[in-house]
């Protein structure tokens, strides 16, 4: 069932012909209440709330029935939507009707009962509310990766309706706090437990993709954060209460104390709030990259396809934040990703660690001139190389063979793994700033090894220049 099969009935108060019986009622129940020291503990007040009640809890028990069906889900994996449940329509109503009966308790009974006999009047229907929170809960714990946003959202409507019956008839809070507190309980702890469901799930990964892709849990993620946007208000006042860090595993809570139902002002999203959402967000993520790295260096073992892994992880979540409502909250405090981007920077072009070994020499020739590098001409590299004796040229040839192998390799391989577009500019730029003014310097020496005949040297150094570009776009 939708919140739009749900009723829409407004609740008002009696009319004026009505009122004017009510006053009657006053009268007769002032006398007969006469000889009570408490009104409220007259017949008159039981019967009162023993008709008024049943009344009451029958009026709501549809909209009650319907609260549970609309948190039935038809598949799964949905994540629940903001106003998606009944709860709204429903505590609309009660609060409607209660607010109708205190009006008719105060037209007929004592200022001094008016609150007793609310109380006793609203108990079963406010004893139901409680009935279907938990049936809400149970769900929403059963759920909890997907449905932990219809906690935050019953929590801010049940305290509003809370909050809105203490303002005018200065009862039923601790009653509804009560009826929430299971829910809110468990709005509570969710944040430590997706944080851990997060680690849970990247553990139990069997394989990651081959190719270097982002694994889908990264979007997972980011959606649930991008999702939690919708219900800043409760969750600031959740984490308020927590103190920052509070959702950590094993976190002592070192926020505010609220036991109770949190006030409306706890709801203002202010400076605070937006702060503690924010590092909520950052350690979801640096746990969600921390618990993949782990995994990766397990199942991938190659450092470059690690490096690839990481740094398109990165760019899924630079992306999230960046095009959702995240972007005002995170889009100035993402340092974190330019760390984690070093990181798979440095996995990445590990190899040019052993790609530029063959580009340095220690052979020392006879002549004093040595060719500078990137402007030697083709008579330096000659003189150069005939100062070597045939074991030294042997070398040289060797290093240029082991360098062509090395790097087609590597340039295939580049070629082959799932880049983003920024990844791949990212590591092209930097394989080029490390290996190409070697490259140079040692075509600018030794070049003329095979006398232009492309025997050894398979690249000068214009077409290694259009090689390196290629690896960034």
């Amino acid at each position: 069932m939708t919140v739009g099969a749900l009723s829409n009935s407004s609740y008002h108060a009696v009319d004026e012909e009505a009122r004017a019986e009510i006053a009657r009622l006053g009268l007769v129940y002032s006398h007969v209440a006469g000889n009570f020291t408490n009104g409220f503990e007259s017949p008159v007040a039981k019967i009162y709330a023993d008709i008024r009640g049943p009344y009451l809890s029958a009026s709501l028990a549809n909209l009650a029935a319907a609260t549970i069906n609309s948190s039935k889900k038809k598949n799964p994996g949905d994540i629940y939507q903001a106003g998606a449940n009944g709860i709204g329509t429903y505590t609309q109503a009660m609060e409607g009707l209660f607010l109708a009966e205190y009006d008719n308790i105060c037209s007929i009974f004592k200022r001094e009962d008016w609150g007793p006999i609310l109380q006793a009047t609203c108990q079963g229907a406010v004893t139901e509310l409680a009935r279907t929170l938990r049936e809400l809960n149970t769900h929403i714990k059963t759920y909890l990766t997907t449905d932990c946003y219809m906690a935050y959202e019953v929590t801010e409507i049940i305290s509003g309706l809370s909050n809105n019956l203490d303002k005018r008839t200065g009862e039923l809070k601790s009653s509804l706090s009560a009826a929430l507190k299971p829910v809110r309980e468990t709005a509570k702890s969710s944040l430590a437990e997706l944080l851990e469901e997060t680690k849970r799930k990247i553990a139990n990964l069997q394989t990651l993709p081959t190719d270097g892709a982002a694994s889908p849990i990264v979007t997972e993620t980011m959606q649930r954060l991008i999702s939690m946007v919708q219900f800043l208000g409760p969750i600031s006042s959740i984490m308020i209460s927590l103190g920052d860090g509070g959702w950590k595993p094993g976190a002592a809570a070192g926020g505010r104390t609220t036991e109770g139902i949190p006030s409306l002002a706890s709801f203002d999203v202010g400076a605070d709030g937006k702060e503690l959402f924010a590092h909520y967000c950052l350690d979801t993520i640096d746990t969600m990259l921390t618990s993949l790295d782990q995994k990766a260096r397990v199942l991938l073992r190659n450092k470059s396809l690690l490096g690839v892994f990481m740094a398109n992880s990165v760019v899924v979540i630079d992306h999230s934040i960046r095009n959702s409502e995240l972007a005002p909250l995170l889009e100035s405090r993402l340092e974190l990703l330019d760390q984690w981007r070093k990181k798979a920077t440095v996995l990445y072009t590990d190899i040019c660690r052993d790609l530029s070994v063959y580009l340095f020499d220690t052979i020392h020739t006879n002549r004093t001139k040595r060719p500078t590098s990137g402007h030697a001409d083709s008579a330096d590299s000659a003189s150069v190389v005939k100062g070597l004796n045939s074991k030294d040229k042997d070398k040289i040839k060797e290093k240029f063979t082991q360098f062509n192998n090395a790097f087609d390799d590597m340039v295939s391989k580049h070629k082959s793994y799932t880049m983003d577009r920024e990844v791949r500019a990212m590591f092209g730029q930097d394989i080029r700033q490390k290996l190409q003014p070697l490259y140079e310097r040692f075509w600018d020496r030794y070049h003329e090894i095979d006398k232009g005949k492309g025997k050894y040297v398979k690249y000068d150094k214009q077409s290694i220049a259009g090689v390196f570009m290629s690896l960034a776009t």
